[in-house]
């Protein structure tokens, strides 16, 4: 671990990032641009955009680019947002013919503003593209929706075919990280989507000023819930608005980490410094075939 001391520290050598740009990064970024969508690589500012984009694969977000919430993790805008485009839809569907994706990873802002969350135009998103893209696997990262089972239910009878949703951090510093989201909400989240039967997966942040014990006890609370696919990364402060990383852990604790995972009974583990909910998300689920 690499401990700072709350000020502008340099970091480690582990988290250096190697630039990709070329033919797949410029085609991405054109066909985003002229859709008019939202990335999560972008206004999460990902440090693995380059590398994603490069290889003709990105992480879309739905319902604009204003959030609801003020997560002190995030560099989304938070704002009012502008009504929703019912147009959207398709045009992820088309995006995601014109890439080639056969496994497409969907996320979204909150929409706290709207009477059901932003679930029916989630929901459509799902069918628009199972429509235009029918041999395409599409995994989401979805909002809480407070915990209602029944908005819930909205995007899961649309039938993605992996559902994730971030706890993000430890019970103890959820109040400190997060705006609105409540950790046993979270739990009650990916515990509905288990029971459903599809794939549910979350993932945690390190460096905010957990503890070992505190991570364990989050391993054992998500397995409790029926997580079995979970990603393991560091936190990184997107601008100096948002909290300080306390520290940085090291790649062998990471791997550490990832075994204790599967120890208890999770099948995917993504664990290191640069992972975020959908990196490789395609290679991950390829293997994760492969080992069923």
């Amino acid at each position: 671990m690499f401990k700072t001391d709350g000020k502008v520290t340099r970091k480690p050598a582990w988290l250096k990032i190697k630039l990709h740009e070329g033919a797949g990064y410029a085609q991405v970024a054109k066909l985003i641009g002229n859709n008019e969508l939202h990335t999560i690589c972008v206004s999460g500012k990902c440090p693995n955009q380059a590398e994603c984009w490069s290889r003709g694969t990105a992480t879309f977000m739905i319902l604009g680019d204003i959030c609801t919430r003020s997560c002190k993790f995030c560099a989304t805008l938070t704002g009012k947002p502008l009504p929703v485009d019912p147009a959207e839809p398709a045009r992820v569907a088309r995006s995601v013919f014109a890439m080639g994706l056969k496994y497409v990873v969907l996320t979204s802002v909150d929409r706290d503003d709207l009477s059901d969350g932003g679930a029916a135009h989630w929901a459509e998103t799902i069918r628009q593209i199972r429509n235009h893209n029918p041999h395409s696997d599409i995994e989401v990262l979805i909002p809480d929706f407070d915990g209602d089972v029944a908005l819930l239910d909205v995007v899961l009878a649309a039938r993605p075919d992996v559902v994730a949703h971030n706890v993000e951090t430890v019970r103890e510093l959820t109040p400190q990280v997060r705006s609105r989201a409540r950790y046993e909400t979270s739990l009650g989240v990916i515990r509905h989507v288990a029971r459903t039967g599809i794939p549910a997966k979350s993932g945690i942040m390190l460096g905010l000023g957990e503890t070992q014990e505190q991570v364990l006890a989050t391993f054992d609370d998500l397995a409790e819930a029926g997580c079995r696919r979970l990603t393991i990364g560091q936190y990184l402060q997107p601008t100096a608005k948002q909290l300080s990383v306390v520290e940085y852990i090291h790649p062998d604790q990471f791997a550490w980490y990832r075994r204790q995972a599967l120890k208890r009974g999770f099948t995917q583990v993504e664990s290191g410094p640069l992972v975020r909910s959908s990196y490789r998300a395609e290679q991950a689920e390829t293997e994760n075939k492969a080992r069923a």
